[in-house]
C-alpha cells in the first residue's frame, strides 16, 4: 500500500507543479508567461526577472514532470521544494498562514509533499525502480543546501524599507 500511497502523492503534486510551471513559461492554462512573470518577479525584487522566471517555472514544470514520473528521484522533489521555498519567502512572507490571507499553506503543503516524496523515494510504480536507477543520497543534501543559498541571497536583494510584494512608487 505504501507504493501505491507514493504514486498518488507523485500523481497530484507532479501533474499540479507541472501545471504550475506551464502557467509561468509557457503561459498555458490562464497563466502570464514568461513576460509576465518576469515583472511579477521583477516587483518582488528578483532582477532582472526573465532569469528568475525561467528558474520558478523550470524549477516547477521539471521538478513537476520528475516527481509525476518517478523519475531521477531526489532531483523533481528538490526542483519544487527549490520553488516553493522561495514562494514562501518572497510572495507569502510576513503574512498569516492560510491561503485566503495571501499567505504560504499552499507552498508549504507542497514543500512537504515534495520532502516525503525525496525521503521515502518514488516507490516501486516508478520509472526509477523500472529502469533500475538510484541516485546517491548526497545529491538531496547538496540540493537542499544549494536551495537555502538561493532563497538566502534572493531575500537579501529585497529593496529596502520596502516589504515583500509591495509595488514601488
Amino acid at each position: 500500500m505504501t507504493d501505491l500511497a507514493l504514486l498518488v502523492l507523485r500523481t497530484v503534486m507532479g501533474s499540479l507543479m507541472l501545471g504550475h510551471g506551464a502557467q509561468k513559461l509557457f503561459g498555458w492554462w490562464g497563466g502570464y508567461g514568461l513576460e509576465g512573470t518576469s515583472g511579477w518577479l521583477e516587483s518582488m525584487g528578483l532582477r532582472p526577472g526573465r532569469p528568475w522566471a525561467i528558474l520558478a517555472g523550470g524549477s516547477e514544470f521539471g521538478g513537476g514532470v520528475l516527481s509525476l514520473l518517478g523519475l531521477l528521484n531526489p532531483l523533481g522533489p528538490l526542483g519544487v521544494i527549490g520553488a516553493m521555498t522561495m514562494a514562501t519567502r518572497k510572495a507569502h512572507w510576513g503574512k498569516p498562514i492560510w491561503v485566503t490571507e495571501g499567505g504560504p499553506e499552499l507552498p508549504v503543503t507542497n514543500i512537504s509533499i515534495a520532502t516525503a516524496l525525496m525521503l521515502a523515494g518514488p516507490g516501486k510504480y516508478s520509472l526509477d525502480r523500472a529502469l533500475g536507477i538510484r541516485l546517491p543520497r548526497w545529491i538531496a543534501l547538496a540540493g537542499l543546501l544549494i536551495i537555502a543559498i538561493t532563497v538566502y541571497l534572493a531575500a537579501k536583494s529585497e529593496p529596502q524599507g520596502q516589504e515583500e510584494g509591495e509595488q514601488g512608487e
